[in-house]
């Protein structure tokens, strides 16, 4: 295998999430590098001037992309402009990891999939959700048929980001013209990604078809009413497209259903993560809270017999000798220290392994596109009041 000798010089475009990366850039020095961050807030640029006072500072993304001292960009920038930031940057040549999701339209799905497919670059989606050490050891564990065949998985982003959908004048950030703008599982890949990993999605399996279902609205509408009083229009429902909870359930071409929650508004504690799968031989049940244990159950291994109703729970840990994924038991300390349950390392990791082996990387732009394309397609769905929807052939012309 050819390898690359020199780091990738990547830039950070969006400063505040980008922070998110410096753990993997001190750990990583021989494959990536920090060369510059854009944002258009200058104290967020003095801010990283400070920890790193030999990096280039931008306020113009079109400067940025003339640097020739930048073979690529992590795009940390709300995610309606992620498409076409990330086509504007392969277009001057640089590689891209992009945050999720990756396009919330068909048509900047396809525009993205051509450009990766005509600039031969790399193209990454920073799915970290992904890269959990949970999330991976169940990937380890069906490609080794411990579950047996898998009829069934689910996941579901459910996180109360309402305080996160303004500023502190009232006026909204991306989250909140999202929730304004749409009425669609508009964040859908935390929860889909590790499934369609899980499921070997473009790879031994596809999305065929999905519908999906939004409740009501009202706690945005709350929560607007109780901080900017009666007078902001946000204090009205009906300003909102977005309903409170968005389900959505995909069929893949070999039957299995996926089910699918989203919901970043209503008052609850936060799930972190929310997933579970069933197959012949096995389940699995991820953790609520910090307290508790991922649990397994696997026929003939864990205690008790599901026949006779005698079956228990075990945690997942109990097989972590066994079963943890490789790249947990070479990294684990380095991972543990880095966010999101590990997974910001995970992602600057295999992006630079990915440019500097010459390789597509594992979450590629196949991935990226099928999984963000729940956004329209869901939007789709909902305006035909549950109405089936097919995804399409992203990979059509994939070599």
């Amino acid at each position: 295998m050819t390898i690359s000798k020199k780091p990738i010089r990547l830039a950070v475009v969006g400063g505040n999430r980008g922070f998110s990366v410096q753990n993997a850039l001190t750990v990583l020095p021989d494959l990536i590098e920090l060369t510059a961050i854009c944002d258009w807030n200058e104290q967020l640029l003095q801010k990283w001037k400070t920890q790193y006072p030999e990096i280039a500072t931008y306020t113009d993304y079109n400067k940025l992309l003339e640097a020739p001292d930048v073979d690529a960009v992590l795009l940390a920038t709300p995610l309606t402009v992620h498409a076409q930031q990330a086509i504007q940057a392969l277009k001057a040549g640089k590689h891209v990891l992009s945050e999720v999701i990756a396009a919330h339209t068909l048509e900047d799905a396809w525009e993205l999939v051509e450009t990766v497919e005509k600039t031969k670059l790399t193209y990454m989606l920073a799915e970290n959700y992904c890269y959990m050490r949970p999330n991976m050891m169940i990937k380890h564990m069906i490609q080794q048929d411990v579950f047996g065949p898998i009829t069934f998985v689910e996941g579901a982003y459910i996180h109360d980001c309402r305080s996160l959908t303004h500023y502190p004048d009232g006026s909204l950030t991306w989250r909140g013209e999202l929730n304004r703008d749409y009425n669609a599982m508009n964040y859908p890949t935390h929860s889909l990604g590790p499934l369609a990993q899980w499921l070997g999605i473009n790879r031994t399996d596809e999305l065929e078809y999905m519908s999906t279902y939004s409740t009501r609205n009202g706690s945005v509408a709350n929560h607007f009413r109780e901080h900017f009083g009666d007078s902001h229009p946000g204090a009205n429902p009906e300003y909102w497209k977005q309903g409170d909870c968005t389900v959505t359930t995909i069929r893949t071409k070999k039957g299995i259903v996926i089910s699918l929650r989203l919901d970043w508004t209503s008052g609850r504690p936060h799930n972190m993560t929310h997933y579970g799968l069933q197959g012949h031989r096995g389940a699995y049940l991820s953790a609520r809270t910090e307290d508790e244990n991922p649990l397994i159950w696997l026929a003939d291994r864990s205690p008790g017999s599901s026949p006779d109703g005698s079956a228990q729970w075990e945690p997942l840990w109990n097989y972590a000798g066994q079963y943890d994924h490789p790249l947990w038991q070479r990294w684990l300390k380095e991972a543990e220290e880095a966010g999101h349950g590990g997974g910001d390392f995970f992602v600057i990791d295999e992006f630079a392994r990915a440019i500097h082996e010459y390789r597509r990387p594992a979450i590629d732009v196949y991935d990226a596109v099928a999984w963000s394309s729940v956004f329209p397609l869901s939007a789709q769905s909902i305006a035909g009041n549950g109405a089936t929807v097919q995804f399409p052939n992203f990979t059509k012309n994939r070599k």
